[in-house]
């Protein structure tokens, strides 16, 4: 499989890292619930490896993910890891035996984080650590994270981290962070339906800061979903498609990293990059947002 942009390259601000917009999320390589191993290891092993093939080089991924699951199928599929490859993990969750999500908030375990992610990856040093703030559900609630993000500056000056991140956090908390250490990428809820992040995510963009939604179709309500597959329709796209295309159009700083753990979809999302939006298809989507007027705003 070829594609011919995956949405172009994004360089993260004040970093040497440069990835394709369109990324891969490894979430949906463990099993129901995310928990315990996949149905079909080889099968996801081969996700991992058509993605890399097609021209993915940001994965998104979390040893809480399992837990450990999907790192060390990561680590299996790819290692040793090809040059210029960016994975991104993330800290602040646990997985408890009752398959609950729980917060993993202190420095103790914070740091013991980063070195099982080391160690289930099989790297000496991780590109990117998103501090995740567990909160209620997937619901930003603002609160200090200063030190949280502390820990994670320390670890970056002893060499274990080159740089970090955020997920699920406030301007506020944002800002808070950015007097810590440099912050090079958010990652939030956000999709053509549910657009809180609109004013944060203009701001990070003339930053450089990267922003990476998560659930590109959830929450949509009866209506908006049928909007947005009349939409597909019209194109002759699936309604995913448009939905990751829409985010590709609405700021240059957006990456996405769509997750599924089989090649059809895979293949469907990656084309998703290639899909060209009309200034009235982008009016239309902007639309399905609860109280938005008609009108672009394509980047």
């Amino acid at each position: 499989m070829r594609t011919t942009s995956l949405g172009r390259s994004f360089t993260f601000g004040k970093t040497s890292l440069t990835v394709n917009r369109t990324g891969y999320g490894a979430m949906q390589l463990a099993g129901p619930g995310v928990w315990g191993p996949p149905k079909d290891p080889d099968g996801a092993v081969a996700v991992l490896r058509e993605a890399v093939a097609a021209g993915v080089n940001h994965i998104d991924t979390a040893d809480y993910y399992g837990p450990y699951v999907t790192n060390q199928i990561v680590r299996q599929a790819l290692h040793p890891y090809p040059a210029g490859l960016v994975i991104v993990t993330k800290l602040g969750g646990r997985r408890p035996p009752d398959q609950s999500w729980q917060p993993a908030i202190s420095p103790q375990e914070l740091t013991a984080g980063v070195h099982d992610n080391l160690r289930n990856l099989g790297l000496d040093v991780l590109d990117i650590v998103n501090y995740r703030v567990m909160g209620s559900g997937h619901g930003t609630e603002e609160g200090s994270i200063a030190e949280q993000v502390t820990v994670l500056a320390d670890l970056q000056r002893k060499g274990l981290i080159r740089h970090i991140g955020l997920s699920n956090v406030t301007p506020r908390q944002f800002a808070e962070a950015q007097k810590i250490s440099e912050i090079v990428c958010v990652q939030n809820l956000y999709n053509v339906a549910h657009r809180t992040d609109d004013a944060f995510i203009d701001d990070l963009e003339r930053q450089g800061v990267a922003y990476v939604p998560f659930f590109p179709l959830g929450g949509f309500a009866p209506l908006q979903s049928a909007a947005l597959e009349a939409v597909a329709a019209s194109l002759q796209a699936k309604p995913m498609q448009v939905a990751l295309a829409w985010l590709l159009h609405r700021a240059r700083n957006i990456l996405l990293i769509p997750g599924t753990s089989s090649i059809h979809h895979l293949r469907e999302n990656l084309e998703a990059a290639a899909l060209q939006l009309s200034p009235e298809t982008i009016a239309e989507l902007d639309a399905i947002a609860i109280g938005r007027p008609h009108g672009s705003i394509g980047a």
